[in-house]
């Protein structure tokens, strides 16, 4: 496992934010996910030794529980959320102090800035002072920073936070280049639903400090009752009185119609219940459950998903122009 959380707790002050949390991160990339307030960065800053918590147990990788911050910041790279960088120094500056900041020798961080800026896309600008970067680049910048001392887990903290959609694809393809090519893990806080969809093998989902739900999105996505779309001729025909009772259908217009299954129904009857109108299927789609769905049924039906409140879980972010790199 590369994190194990045992009735971890964390409080500040009298106000709790994470309550009672057990949860165990495989290898890969695994999503951190719930709306904005939820305790995914207090989840961080704990392992981080950054926040103390008031009860439980965490593990990083093959550490003992009650390894120190130093033993865990070495072997972890972790992106903040918040923009964290001097204005005055450039990014080769900033990454190659942060990698002496973890005990690397001079030459040797030297070594690893250039390599990360490289990584990252950020070659032809590592000589510029970071105060005259996009939003993008500043958050390539941190995540070279994460890298430079060549960490086995990755912390990243809403990775795509302030990107407009050309530089959220470019993170989240740097992200899917370091797990699938690099080896590394990742653990990736967001509220964003597609990018956990895009990038995690996994997801823990957190509502007002709990777990509400967890395991492998195939497993979380796969429905107890099977969901078809299917497109029929002629558009009008009206084949539902022929279906059995164990199928239901909604018509969606223009010879569209979703259809609900048991999991152990056979699909044999759609087709016979058209054929049996007088008709003919042109196109057959098994659906899966989205992501969306499973965080809608794990949180609530009160949840929103579509943006309407500034902490709400989205399926997608859409800034201003300013956040490309």
């Amino acid at each position: 496992m590369t994190v194990v959380l045992d009735r971890l707790s964390i409080h500040y002050g009298r106000h709790p934010a994470v309550l009672d949390v057990s949860a165990s991160f495989g290898a890969g990339a695994v999503g951190l996910l719930g709306r904005n307030g939820a305790g995914k960065s207090s989840i961080l800053k704990a392992l981080l030794g950054l926040v103390r918590p008031s009860q439980g147990s965490m593990r990083v990788l093959d550490l003992p529980a009650d390894a120190g911050p130093e033993a865990v910041r070495a072997k972890v790279g972790y992106m903040p959320e918040r923009d964290a960088y001097v204005p005055q120094a450039t990014g080769f500056e900033m990454v190659s102090l942060l990698g002496m900041l973890s005990g690397m020798p001079r030459r040797d961080a030297w070594r690893r800035a250039h390599e990360v800026l490289y990584l990252v896309g950020l070659e032809e600008q590592r000589y510029r002072q970071l105060s005259g970067y996009s939003a993008g680049m500043r958050q390539k910048a941190k995540l070279a920073g994460a890298l430079v001392h060549d960490p086995q887990v990755l912390f990243l903290d809403e990775p795509t936070n302030g990107l407009d959609p050309s530089g959220r694809e470019d993170m989240l393809g740097l992200i899917r280049q370091l797990k699938a090519d690099l080896g590394k893990s990742v653990v990736l806080s967001t509220h964003i639903l597609q990018d956990v969809e895009s990038v995690c093998d996994s997801v823990v989902v957190l509502e007002a400090g709990r777990v509400v739900a967890r395991g492998a999105l195939q497993d979380l996505t796969r429905a107890t009752e099977r969901r078809i779309l299917l497109r029929v001729a002629p558009a009008a025909l009206d084949f539902a009185r022929f279906l059995p009772a164990a199928a239901k259908v909604r018509d969606e217009g223009d010879g569209r119609h979703t259809a609900w299954l048991l999991d152990d129904e056979p699909t044999q009857p759609l087709f016979a219940a058209v054929v049996q109108a007088g008709g003919v299927v042109l196109e057959f789609a098994p659906q899966r459950r989205s992501l969306e769905e499973v965080f809608l049924s794990a949180v609530g039906s009160d949840a929103t998903v579509a943006g309407a409140r500034d902490d709400a879980v989205r399926p997608v972010e859409r800034p201003g122009r300013e956040g490309r790199a």
